[in-house]
């Protein structure tokens, strides 16, 4: 945007639009990553557009301060409680004297987090996970900013706690406005919400002309699966798979991508020991976490999908796609939109049934038998995510959002 001259001749520059993201972690998950990504592609917005100057408030020090400082992001850490930050979903949901006490302290950070917004005077303020969005509506309402939630969740029974469900979905009135990653998050919700899909980063896709054609040189396929270690994402499932397709293809390789978080750390325990007792332990590769997935995903034959329960969105899908690899994953929740067929009705990925570990061997063997219709789906399911999700247009929803906001201002009460 060209900046207009006063009559004396000076340029003005025109002034940034203020807003204040807030996350109660540093950890890197998915939303966070989506916030990394974010805050990347509005600084290489450039110039031309309105700026807008972001800051996090965060409640940890950790990977996730490093990264947004690494893009120039300001980061201030208000330190809260390890017992609230960490706290699991469940935990959270349940009743008794420890919920009692996190209660008070989260109350206590939230009142230190209005104090910094009443000093910074955002134009909004932006909370981006779960537990940020519960603990900014005190934060925001106290400060008297008005307020965006960024639902990453599902909010519905078959994802989260029943008593947690009905906390979020009560408190989602109160924000001025509601963005989320999918139709499929908006449609857990009570009230009317923007989907911005979370896009990938320039250089996470792989460019056309790069994509491999027809079989791999080398003999043995490598399935994988990529994200965090828990009952909702699908490695279990994927084990149990596992038999039919070694039956198939004894040469194949699993790598499980990822890492257990607070939420379950004994998931990858449990996971191990299954492997031994179906007998597939020799053919799996614990990864664990990595930082970058596109080496990862390049070196897979098939990226599986996998999560039993509908997923809000599946950004794994989305970064394979990108990445040109074909992708098996199940026919639920925000993927069933990700790989959404174009008008011509040519699928993108091969879709089973949720928790259906049969279908799911089934599907992997069929991508394994014919590496040239896997490669060929995968080739439109490429050029699918460049149109589709690229996050220069996740920004735009974004912003678009945080300037309507802004421009109403803060919302009277009824």
């Amino acid at each position: 945007m060209t900046a207009p001259a006063t009559p004396g001749g000076t340029e003005v520059r025109p002034v940034p639009l203020r807003v204040v993201v807030v996350d109660h972690t540093a950890e890197l998950g998915g939303a966070e990553l989506a916030l990394v990504r974010l805050c990347a592609a509005l600084r290489a917005a450039g110039p031309a557009s309105p700026p807008v100057d972001v800051r996090v408030l965060l409640g940890a020090d950790g990977p996730l301060r490093v990264r947004l400082a690494g893009l120039g992001v300001v980061v201030e850490v208000l330190p809260l409680d390890a017992r609230v930050r960490t706290a699991s979903r469940d935990a959270v949901a349940r009743a008794g004297p420890a919920q009692m006490r996190g209660a008070a302290l989260a109350v206590a950070w939230s009142w230190r987090v209005a104090r910094r917004l009443r000093a910074l005077r955002p134009d909004v303020v932006h909370t981006t996970s779960l537990k940020a969005d519960l603990l900014g509506l005190v934060a925001a309402r106290a400060a008297r900013r008005p307020l965006v939630w960024h639902v990453h969740d599902r909010v519905a029974p078959d994802y989260l706690p029943r008593s947690l469900v009905a906390l979020v979905r009560a408190a989602a009135r109160v924000p001025d406005a509601v963005v989320v990653n999918s139709r499929a998050t908006a449609e857990t919700l009570p009230v009317p919400a923007v989907v911005a899909y979370p896009g990938f980063a320039p250089g996470q896709e792989r460019p056309a002309r790069a994509l491999p054609d027809g079989v791999r040189a080398r003999g043995a396929p490598v399935v994988g699966i990529v994200g965090r270690l828990g009952p909702t994402k699908g490695q279990l499932e994927l084990l149990r798979a596992m038999p039919a397709v070694l039956a198939a293809h004894p040469a194949a390789r699993l790598r499980v991508v990822g890492e257990a978080t607070f939420d379950d750390p004994a998931y990858g325990d449990g996971l191990r020991r299954e492997a031994e007792r179906l007998g597939v332990a020799h053919a799996v590769d614990w990864v664990g976490f990595v930082p970058d997935t596109a080496t990862e995903l390049d070196g897979l034959d098939v990226c599986v999908h996998a999560s039993p329960v509908p997923e809000p969105f599946g950004q794994v899908v989305v970064e394979a796609m990108a990445r040109g690899v074909p992708v098996v994953a199940t026919a639920a929740g925000g993927v069933l939109e990700i790989l959404a067929p174009d008008d011509d009705g040519a699928p993108l990925g091969l879709l089973v049934p949720p928790g259906d570990h049969e279908a799911l061997g089934r599907a992997v063997v069929d991508a394994l038998d014919d590496p040239d219709a896997a490669r060929a789906r995968a080739r439109r399911a490429h050029a699918a995510a460049l149109r589709r999700f690229p996050v220069a247009r996740t920004a735009d929803v974004v912003t678009a959002v945080w300037r309507r906001v802004a421009a109403r201002g803060r919302r009277p009460r009824p």
